[in-house]
């Protein structure tokens, strides 16, 4: 299946992580953050998240993308910049020629804690266990390898029903 990049996009903070299925097991490869400084314009922001997704690509070589899709928000000004923000990780991974999947925030939520009210803290703390990873900095990063986990179980799953399909 290969390495699969979770991207948890936003304006000032995009999180990334990656993770790897190896013998049954998901492993985090790397995970982190792509920060400006928030008195940067956000072309710079913009600029450090295609920067910092090309760097990404160049090195890791992912097979897929799994990117949050834009939820609803009151603000209006703030999904106009997450969505220039998303358009940067759909250009970059374009750009790299890497297939990318977007599952909603809910769907997330539902698939790691059994529901899509789940917390951050709850998503931050299953992400950890089943990676067996040490205390994170900032949710954005859980976030990210939440999107990777999930996309990893769900190619895993439909590989599976296709070899079953193939081999009755």
């Amino acid at each position: 299946m290969g390495l699969v990049l979770g991207i948890d996009p936003g304006s000032l903070i995009t999180g990334y992580g990656i993770v790897d299925e190896r013998d049954g097991d998901l492993h985090a490869v790397i995970f982190g953050v792509l920060e400006a400084g928030s008195r940067e314009t956000l072309a710079r922001r913009l600029l450090t998240i295609g920067q910092g997704l090309n760097a990404l690509f160049d090195k890791y070589k992912p097979a897929s993308v799994a990117l949050e899709k834009t939820f609803y928000a009151k603000n209006v000004d703030s999904v106009t910049k997450l969505g220039q923000a998303r358009g940067v990780c759909l250009y970059e991974a374009a750009r790299a020629q890497v297939p990318v999947f977007e599952y909603a925030p809910t769907e997330i939520k539902s698939s790691l804690a059994g529901s899509g009210r789940a917390s951050k803290d709850q998503v931050q703390f299953l992400v950890r266990t089943l990676l067996k990873l040490p205390a994170m900095e900032k949710f954005d990063m859980s976030d990210a390898l939440a999107l990777a986990i999930h996309h990893s179980r769900i190619s895993t799953t439909k590989n599976k029903i296709r070899e079953m399909e193939l081999n009755p």
